[in-house]
């Protein structure tokens, strides 16, 4: 995406988008004279989300278009101007200050979006003048906190619905013999075509993020539609963000469209198009019910058939039915089947059917035996070939869950457990003042994980010889740079008894400068850049830091140097209590 002319996506992301008192800092150091000290905050998280020990970094691109578009407008200033906290403050604050702001003299380094992302490490770095840079916190963090965290969010039940972090892995180790659903599973890159798959990297199974309905507001909707696709979900049922993003939607029909029909006679029009003629749906499909199968098919649910009939005539090309309107095995499955075998007959392919609802294992399984037993009594390969999808209030758990069971779900559509985050609502990113004119600046505090790592810093990933990251380094920016095959002191940050040595087969630096005044590049991360990032992030990271419940730790270190000048401001930061 080129950068020129570059706006927010959301039209509300404005310099305005920020808490009073940025703007009232901002006044007292322009009274001091102080806005256009030299400042380096950083921008981080304190804990990973979901009881975890990783993140994904997302939200870059949206900060890129707001720190190049940056720019109160006239009604702005007028706004501000008007309001009780600056009735005795100097207008030349508003009109010659405010008015002219912009992020020019602004430097931005960050991690990739899509990185993965660990706790103290900064997402940004942001070199500013003193006012503008505080100015800039409270957007900042409301661009990254939301997409990191979703997109954390998003990766977690790829990772569970794929049953281990390298997909890739999973799906070429079956083979059509041992394994009697990897037709199943291959069929899903009619859903995933255009979703960043290669032919050889179809998903062994695909998840769609169906949240629109349940996220907060359109804006949260939108951001966890996005965001989650960059986590690795393969397409979305909002078709705003389709036509915005350009990325693959997907989506059926609900219990309603299924209540509609009161009677079979409704679908008696129904046709398709078959060498130019209009064939009628419902005698073909009737013939395989009353006479071809006859028994307990004969009793399926009339209503539901003509929906099924009604809605393969509307898509024919692309039938997958909703089958839990009435009774999932006794007719919602059949009646799939009676009109997928009239399509078949008439050269068109049904996709599958969706399970909204039950013991999802035990009715997955149940229907792909049975679409085993269809395809092989009248020689259909088609119906090895199924999509079996699944929704109903889907979270990590119950993916874990469903893996431990056994499943035939090909595609999952999660939607308020993604795009609520209900394990866990915030991330929790603060923005923090490390220097002030070269000088580090630190904050204490009783709580550890609170006490702020002073001066502007440069971090690098350490890999060991098996191509996996051992630790991310921090170091004060400037010192030397740690390089492959030397031996670097790795520090705990507090507790002094907790060093490693590391000897790395590969060195890399995690900040890059994307914002110079304008974007550096000229380009913005796109949705598949990023996703394609966290797919190789999520294969290299060590697998006991991907479990669900007792994960491994990552360690952040500092150098030697950085640990001596954090405990030397400690020590002179804090006051001496004296006892009489």
């Amino acid at each position: 995406m080129s950068a020129s002319k570059l706006h927010p996506t959301n039209h509300l992301v404005n310099p305005m988008l920020t808490d009073l008192y940025q703007l009232t800092m901002c006044y007292a150091y322009w009274q001091s004279n102080r806005q256009n000290d030299d400042a380096v905050y950083e921008l981080f998280f304190r804990k990973n989300p979901f009881k975890g020990e990783y993140t994904i970094y997302c939200g870059l691109d949206e900060v890129l278009k707001h720190v190049a578009s940056f720019k109160f407008t006239e009604s702005d200033i007028e706004y501000l101007k008007s309001i009780p906290a600056f009735e005795n403050c100097n207008p030349a604050f508003f009109d010659d200050y405010l008015a002219h702001l912009d992020c020019s003299q602004v430097k931005i380094y960050s991690l990739d979006q899509g990185r993965t992302a660990f706790p103290r490490v900064p997402l940004l770095i942001v070199v500013a003048p003193l006012g503008i840079g505080q100015l800039l916190e409270t957007t900042l963090l409301t661009l990254i906190n939301y997409p990191s965290l979703v997109a954390t969010n998003a990766a977690r039940m790829v990772v569970a619905a794929r049953g281990i972090a390298h997909s890739d892995e999973f799906h070429h180790s079956h083979s059509h013999k041992e394994d009697p659903l990897f037709g199943l599973r291959k069929s899903m890159c009619v859903i995933c075509k255009g979703a960043g798959y290669g032919k050889d990297q179809e998903p062994a199974i695909a998840l769609a993020e169906f949240g629109l309905r349940r996220a907060q507001g359109p804006d949260g909707g939108f951001s966890a539609t996005k965001y989650s696709l960059i986590g690795g979900f393969d397409s979305t049922s909002n078709v705003l963000a389709g036509k915005i993003l350009g990325v693959p939607i997907a989506g059926t029909h609900a219990h309603a469209f299924v209540q509609s029909f009161v009677k079979l006679e409704e679908a008696d029009k129904v046709s398709i198009q078959v060498n130019g003629e209009d064939i009628l749906l419902l005698p073909q499909v009737l013939k395989y019910r009353n006479e071809i199968l006859g028994g307990d098919w004969t009793r399926t649910n009339d209503s539901e058939l003509a929906a099924f009939i009604a809605y393969a005539g509307a898509f024919p090309h692309s039938f997958l039915a909703l089958v839990d309107t009435y009774d999932t095995l006794n007719s919602g499955i059949r009646n799939f089947i009676l009109v997928a075998l009239a399509l078949d007959d008439n050269g068109y392919t049904p996709k599958g059917i969706r399970l909204d609802s039950g013991d999802l294992s035990y009715l997955s399984l149940e229907a792909s035996k049975l679409f085993r037993e269809i395809g092989e009594k009248f020689n259909r390969p088609i119906f090895k070939n199924l999509i079996i999808s699944a929704s109903n209030d889907i979270d990590e758990e119950v993916l874990y869950d469903l893996n431990k069971q056994g499943h035939a779900i090909s595609l999952f559509g999660i939607g308020t457990n993604l795009v609520t985050c209900e394990n866990q609502p915030a991330l929790g990113c603060v923005y923090k003042l490390v220097e002030i004119n070269g000088t580090p600046r630190m904050k204490l505090s009783q709580s550890i994980e609170k006490v702020l790592i002073p001066g502007k810093k440069d971090v690098y990933r350490l890999y060991g010889v098996d191509g996996r990251p051992l630790l991310d380094l921090m170091i004060r920016h400037g010192e030397d740079i740690p390089e492959v095959g030397n031996r670097i002191l790795c520090r705990h940050p507090f507790d002094e008894k907790k060093r490693v040595a590391v000897i790395p087969s590969q060195v890399l630096k995690l900040h890059k400068l994307v914002f110079d005044g304008s974007v550096v590049g000229d380009e913005i991360p796109t949705i598949d850049e990023s996703k394609k990032l966290v797919k190789e992030e999520l294969k290299v990271i060590r697998s006991d830091i991907l479990r669900r419940v007792n994960p491994g730790s990552y360690k952040v270190s500092v150098s030697e140097n950085l640990y001596d000048v954090l405990h030397t401001m400690w020590h002179d930061e804090t006051p001496v209590m004296e006892l009489r």
